[in-house]
């Protein structure tokens, strides 16, 4: 009788142990969608879009990957009220988005920018990295912040917005 509560109890203990372990390991994904997938979707569900425009060359842009889109309760927010696009302002590639074709345009030998990057991220004719900005499901621009987010303001940013 004593063995038997013994491996009992280790059951017990073991399968609560690794069904724990379970839970705290399992981290919920940031879905990104492109342009072309989140105009499809927002037919199906209308949803406002938050656009991070970022380039590979800015160290906060890399930090506010690092951190503020890791975060838990961000994820949460934007996977469940917002469609979230990355763009890269000096991407080379043609987006469409709306009817329209954006381009990549250099303004030197080795520098540019993408059209659709100015088009959402610049404010008063300027364009800032990092750059947030989201557009309602009409795809208005309602709000562009430039410059870090931490997850403390994104998750006000994201909490308050309507």
């Amino acid at each position: 009788m004593h063995f038997t509560k013994k491996l009992l109890f280790l059951f017990i203990f073991f399968g609560w142990y690794t069904s724990y372990g379970q839970e705290s390991n399992e981290k919920e994904v940031l879905s990104i969608f492109t342009f072309d997938e989140a105009e499809k979707l927002q037919q199906e569900k209308a949803k406002p879009i938050l656009i991070f425009i970022y380039t590979d060359w800015c160290k906060i842009c890399h930090g506010m990957k690092r951190t503020t889109f890791k975060n838990k309760k961000v994820i949460s927010l934007l996977n469940e009220k917002f469609y979230f696009i990355q763009l890269n302002g000096e991407e080379k590639k043609a987006i469409s988005f709306l009817g329209k074709t954006f381009r990549y345009k250099p303004t030197g030998t080795t520098t540019g920018s993408h059209q659709l990057a100015n088009e959402l991220g610049a404010i008063n004719k300027i364009i800032n990295y990092p750059t947030t900005t989201i557009l309602n499901t009409k795809f208005e621009i309602d709000l562009q912040l430039s410059g870090f987010l931490n997850s403390k303001k994104m998750l006000t940013i994201l909490t308050n917005y309507k």
